[in-house]
């Protein structure tokens, strides 16, 4: 019997949300709130060179509260019949982070066990077969199949399979499936 293919699945900005929490810090120190055209193809720290809001990471509950992307958990769900499913984030930068990103998926991915959750400074000693992420150079020393989800700061990256959101992602995996039967 061969083993199930596995998915390194990253969580901020791909099952993690964090756009709209860095958009309500930003409205509260600088009072607007910058519209999508203002930070695409940046960070939204990056808009005005407001690179304190990146602060923020750093302290606990940042991670604890943040909106779950829509269709990440329904299509993990399903995916995880086929697949091997690891969460890999590398949250070693932001200590405060480990705790709250722990409780997070537990809270909303209660069917992930916390053996397939990996804290990690460099994702290059990721071993799976794919693995999705927002971050290029994360996918670009995996030595898998990468997704680019897109993220307003990866938008100029045309290197990888992008993804713009899990319906998509489904559609991916269904048509690997169909191609390894």
């Amino acid at each position: 019997m061969s083993r199930k293919k596995r998915i390194a699945v990253d969580m901020d900005e791909v099952i993690a949300d964090v756009r709209p929490k860095f958009l309500d810090l930003y409205e509260r120190e600088f009072g607007w709130r910058p519209e999508k055209k203002d930070y695409w193809g940046k960070k939204i720290y990056q808009v005005n060179g407001a690179l304190q809001i990146r602060e923020f990471l750093h302290e606990k509950g940042f991670f604890a509260d943040l909106p779950v992307m829509p269709g990440s958990r329904e299509v993990l769900s399903e995916l995880k019949e086929d697949y091997e499913i690891y969460i890999t984030t590398a949250a070693m930068e932001f200590r405060a982070s480990l705790e709250d990103k722990y409780d997070w998926m537990h809270r909303h991915f209660p069917f992930i066990h916390w053996k397939q959750i990996v804290f990690c400074g460099d994702k290059s000693i990721i071993h799976a077969d794919y693995m999705i992420d927002d971050h290029p150079h994360n996918l670009h020393s995996f030595i898998g199949k990468g997704l680019l989800y897109t993220a307003s700061h990866n938008i100029e990256e045309e290197a990888f399979t992008r993804v713009n959101d899990w319906a998509e992602i489904k559609k991916f995996f269904q048509e690997e499936l169909k191609k390894g039967a």
